[in-house]
């Protein structure tokens, strides 16, 4: 369940609210009536993502130097034309 609170009494318990969203709360955020912000709580970062997990090697071609117009291609994605 979330609870609509406005920018002034946000920004009076900011610290209660941020205790309530780290709890699991949705805590909207009105200004002029109308909802403008969300505090909730961060996904733990921790336990979606773990180095090495996943099985499998990179080969050495994966190193090997790329052809001209592929080097090309990257280095002018960007460009305007």
């Amino acid at each position: 369940m979330s609870q609509t609170v406005n920018v002034h009494e946000a920004k009076t318990h900011f610290s209660k609210l941020l205790e309530q969203a780290h709890q699991g709360e949705e805590i909207i955020v009105a200004k002029a009536g109308k909802p403008y912000a969300r505090l909730m709580p961060l996904a733990d970062a921790s336990k979606s993502r773990r180095p090495g997990r996943l099985a499998g090697r990179v080969g050495d071609a994966f190193f090997d130097q790329l052809p001209d117009e592929e080097l090309d291609a990257w280095n002018h994605s960007g460009d305007a034309t």
